[in-house]
């Protein structure tokens, strides 16, 4: 029977498929913009400087797409406890970036139990359809991640 989580610490065979999770919100600023441009060495000026922003189209700047995935991967951490039962992260699919994360904007992490694979008696992959929903309910970004899990068996 489908569950919402309050966490992804749980073994693979205590899973199922419609389990859904969502996660707390964060609210994306300016210093993680410029540390992730420095971190990555994007320094792109549709994300990073104001005034050429401003006349591009979305008339300022936006969060760059490898820095929105990384905020969604740090708002999976936060329903993963110890995260005891989580082996590896093991792969997306389908990634999307609908619309365009801005400064100020307050996003949060929503997704659904979409495939459990077993590899053998001592691992299975968890596949959660994932969206990184903004303040307004807007999907901004949208993946299919995948995770390698331990079993209980």
């Amino acid at each position: 029977m489908a569950r919402e989580l309050a966490t992804l610490d749980l073994p693979f065979d205590e899973l199922d498929v419609g389990d859904t999770i969502r996660s707390r919100g964060r609210t994306v600023t300016e210093t993680d913009i410029v540390a992730y441009a420095a971190l990555s060495g994007d320094w792109t000026p549709l994300h990073t400087d104001a005034v050429a922003a401003a006349a591009g189209p979305f008339g300022q700047r936006i969060a760059h797409g490898g820095l929105t995935f990384s905020i969604s991967t740090g708002l999976e951490f936060s329903l993963l406890g110890e995260g005891a039962n989580v082996i590896a992260f093991y792969g997306m699919d389908r990634v999307r970036f609908l619309k365009p994360v801005l400064i100020g904007d307050t996003i949060h992490l929503r997704g659904e139990i979409v495939a459990l694979e077993p590899k053998d008696e001592n691992r299975g992959v968890v596949t959660v359809h994932q969206e990184l929903v903004n303040q307004d309910g807007a999907v901004v970004a949208a993946l299919d991640k995948r995770t390698l899990y331990r079993r209980c068996r």
